[in-house]
């Protein structure tokens, strides 16, 4: 038993460091964050991004918060012949930049924005049977420069993915904003 306490608290600790791994941004705007933004590079070891991702083009997602200060994001993505609509609510967590939704076990991280040109987001799902983690890069327009792609690339093998699961989606005209 006095082995096994020591190894316990060893693991716990383990646990809770690869929790605050992921930074989240400091002094986080949610009144600068909400507006519209394009999904322009995904990262995910999800089974089903991975089987879809190179027929994937960039989607808008337009985030809103509501009164409680929970954050709301509606994304219009491009499907062969239609613009698929939906959403997420996530629901503070007490961490500004950091938000779940309970019914989906989904953990939200707004790990880094500059507000006006860029956003990269964590996300986690906490699913039974296959919890994923992704990676997404949002800009405010449909074009990305180098420099914020090359950074977004970097941080990918610090989140538990690899460079192979990531998807630099080509711009889309097909779903315009105003669509849903």
């Amino acid at each position: 038993m006095t082995v096994a306490l020591p190894r316990l608290a060893l693991f716990l600790l383990c646990l809770l460091q690869a929790g605050a791994e992921i930074p989240v941004q400091p002094d986080f705007d949610a009144e600068k964050f909400a507006g519209m933004w394009h999904v322009t590079a995904t990262a995910s070891n999800c089974s089903i991004f991975l089987k879809m991702k190179d027929g994937m083009k960039s989607s808008i997602t337009t985030v809103s918060f509501t009164p409680e200060g929970d954050l709301a994001m509606k994304f219009i993505w491009p499907l062969l012949d239609k613009c698929q609509n939906f959403e997420l609510l996530f629901q503070q967590s007490g961490q500004a930049g950091h938000y779940m939704a309970a019914q989906e076990k989904r953990d939200l991280l707004v790990m880094e924005t500059d507000y006006s040109h860029y956003a990269i987001l964590h996300e986690v799902h906490h699913s039974e049977t296959e919890p994923s983690t992704a990676l997404q890069l949002l800009t405010r327009e449909q074009d990305v420069s180098p420099q914020v792609l090359q950074k977004f690339v970097e941080l990918i093998p610090t989140t538990g993915l690899t460079k192979d699961m990531l998807a630099i989606l080509p711009k889309s005209g097909e779903c315009p904003e105003s669509t849903g």
